[in-house]
């Protein structure tokens, strides 16, 4: 099985970082992130991997070339635009004929993938999507009022709870057939139009994920793995 990472973003929620790195290539303690991905899928049995590039994608290809020092095999999907996570996708057509994984070029995921490959097979599914159990407080109390206007109840600070998307999907060959080329589309929007008609099922994992959404989110996972690294 080949793995596809999607790393031809534009990172715009981590300018000005991203201005001279594509986000992929930002450094978590020694490394840049991407270089966790690979390690990840290596460590899974994945070894041919596909990146997808477009925004300073030359500074991914510098860094990795073929992929040997790191003891993959990598091919290169050039689009020579942004096109959305799904348009990135359909850039590496050329380079897959069989069922593979797909995930996101700025995550981090410290899971085993055994048991979602299991159930995707066992299953027969056309798409399996990892999720993650979420809560998240409300910064603000939601207020309840009826049709005249009447207070009828209030929640101070409410907390949410649901499962979310984390970017790893175990996909058939034949997703290609329903993405348009050389045309800007998300997943998420791929996904909305193929739930009637494609058997699309989750595997929830609980712990083994973190995002790097943002400024926020990445200075704390840039202090986790400092801190994992040790005295230097």
């Amino acid at each position: 099985m080949k793995g596809v990472i999607l790393a031809g973003g534009l990172g715009t929620r981590m300018q000005p970082y991203t201005f001279f790195l594509p986000k992929p290539m930002l450094p978590l303690a020694d490394k840049p992130l991407l270089e966790y991905i690979i390690s990840w899928l290596k460590e899974n049995g994945i070894e041919e991997i596909v990146i997808c590039i477009s925004y300073l994608g030359k500074t991914i290809e510098d860094y990795f070339k073929d992929g040997n020092s790191f003891g993959v095999k990598i091919e290169y999907a050039r689009s020579d635009r942004p096109l959305g996570t799904s348009g990135q996708l359909k850039s590496a057509e050329k380079h897959l004929n069989d069922r593979f994984i797909c995930v996101y070029g700025d995550s981090i995921y410290e899971f085993s993938l055994s048991n979602i490959i299991e159930e995707h097979i066992k299953k027969r599914a056309f798409i399996t999507m990892t999720l993650m159990r979420y809560t998240t407080r409300l910064e603000y109390g939601f207020i309840d009022v009826n049709g005249d206007g009447r207070v009828k109840a209030w929640h101070e600070k409410p907390e949410y709870q649901g499962l979310i998307n984390i970017g790893c999907y175990i996909m058939e060959p034949e997703i290609f057939n329903y993405i348009e080329s050389n045309k800007a589309i998300g997943m998420d929007e791929l996904f909305r139009s193929l739930l009637k008609e494609k058997s699309i099922y989750s595997y929830i994992i609980d712990k083994g994920f973190i995002d790097i959404g943002n400024k926020k989110t990445y200075k704390e996972a840039y202090r986790q793995y400092l801190a994992r690294l040790g005295k230097i």
